[in-house]
């Protein structure tokens, strides 16, 4: 299942070579609510992997974007204690026209990287 969170980027990280196959790269995003007349604030981190690390390339600190990311989990057990991971695995990104700026009728740059819109582990439930 994909999902989508619209935010302003306030980090972004270095790429880690994890292993000598499998690389990462982080990045946060600042996203703000009104909530009964309260703004609160909160700040999600996002990772992308291998060869999905580059598409926080073209954004800049500041820029609002809209990140399309997958849910992930893993239990770990080590030395009788078990642990459970959550990662939140970007695969998309846009770029948020700010108002003001010159825009060609769209409300989102073209998206900026060239993979389809799909999920990369959506499931095709076609019965042929």
């Amino acid at each position: 299942m994909s999902y989508e969170l619209t935010g302003k980027l306030v980090a972004k990280y270095d790429t880690v070579q994890k292993t000598e196959t499998f690389k990462t790269r982080e990045f946060a995003v600042e996203k703000s609510e009104d909530i009964n007349g309260r703004t609160i604030t909160n700040y999600v981190k996002f990772q992308c992997i291998q060869d999905k690390t580059t598409i926080i390339d073209r954004v800049n600190i500041g820029d609002e974007i809209k990140v399309y990311f997958n849910i992930k989990g893993s239990k770990w057990e080590r030395d009788g204690k078990v642990n459970y991971i959550t990662n939140l695995d970007a695969w998309r990104i846009e770029q948020i026209l700010q108002s003001g700026t010159q825009n060609s009728g769209s409300d989102y740059l073209e998206p900026l990287d060239t993979f389809s819109a799909t999920p990369p582990d959506a499931v095709d439930d076609l019965p042929f």
